[in-house]
């Protein structure tokens, strides 16, 4: 992921931008920043119009009265909770950006942006960020997203180092490779094993990059179903097998720390392709070999 850091002066630029639209900012009579990233937003605004008065509460206030300033819209939802407000922000991220913008306000934090936001879960749940046991926890936590998500700083092409094996044209399967990954839905892991199989048609890929494949894109937000398609899929484009299989049999948490807390539930689920959807002799064979 790219990081864009901005400056003082990139922000003290943009406010100056909106600071010289008189006739839009005379509308109101009110400012707001949201926390936290709009406060700072708003006092630079607040220090150079006069006639806007900075306020830290929307509570019997004229909605048409009001602008509210943030510092970015990212994926909307802070600005659909103030909807019916007139709304500005310094920066709006294309939902399909994988940049990381930093805005100074978040350098002058003794915590990175990211740990920042796990002591603000910390303080959401009822916890203190600062007793004994948690003032390492932020960091602790980011670092560990660093191996759970590794998978969005690789890519599935890196793998491309094929060999040949003359004569060879029996399936390969690489069974009981265990993964782990986690539920886009609640943010809980899901665990188990995986079988990925081909029918090479002249090209072959090395046995640790098979597990490797899964690594990658298990190592994301991810649903268990669309991981089968996407390791199948790869093989199908990059190797032209005859056939692609990959079967996932794995435990959700969500399902059993939350929700209807089955125990030992596992869920299975497959993606086939070629000779494996297409000859139920090759589907049977792989189905008992993983067996």
């Amino acid at each position: 992921m790219e990081k864009k850091v901005l400056t003082w002066q990139d922000i003290q630029a943009e406010v100056g931008n909106w600071v010289s639209d008189k006739d839009y900012l005379e509308k109101f009579k009110y400012i707001y920043g949201v926390p936290r990233g709009g406060i700072p937003v708003a006092v630079m605004i607040a220090e150079r119009v006069p006639s806007l008065q900075l306020v830290t509460s929307l509570s019997r206030l004229p909605k048409e009265k009001v602008l509210v300033v943030d510092d970015i819209i990212d994926s909307g939802l802070t600005r659909s909770r103030y909807q019916n407000y007139e709304f500005i922000a310094l920066c709006q991220k294309d939902r399909n950006s994988s940049e990381w913008l930093e805005f100074p306000w978040e350098t002058m934090s003794n915590e990175a942006p990211a740990e920042d936001s796990v002591v603000r879960m910390l303080e959401y749940i009822g916890e203190d960020p600062d007793r004994e046991g948690l003032r390492e926890t932020p960091k602790r936590v980011v670092e560990s997203w660093g191996h759970l998500f590794s998978g969005y700083a690789e890519e599935p092409t890196d793998l491309v180092k094929y060999f040949t094996a003359d004569g060879y044209d029996e399936m390969v399967l690489l069974k009981d490779i265990e993964f782990h990954s986690v539920c886009e839905h609640h943010l809980l892991p899901f665990i188990g094993k995986a079988h990925v199989a081909y029918i090479p048609d002249g090209k072959f890929l090395g046995v640790s990059k098979l597990a490797r494949l899964l690594n990658i894109y298990s190592r994301r937000l991810q649903i268990q179903e669309r991981i089968c398609r996407q390791v199948t899929l790869f093989l199908m484009e990059e190797l032209k097998p005859l056939g692609a299989a990959c079967i996932i049999e794995a435990q959700h948490m969500c399902m059993t720390m939350r929700g209807v807390q089955k125990q030992n539930s596992i869920m299975v689920t497959s993606s086939i392709e070629g000779l494996f959807r297409e000859v139920p002799a090759a589907r049977e064979e792989l189905m008992r070999l993983i067996k």
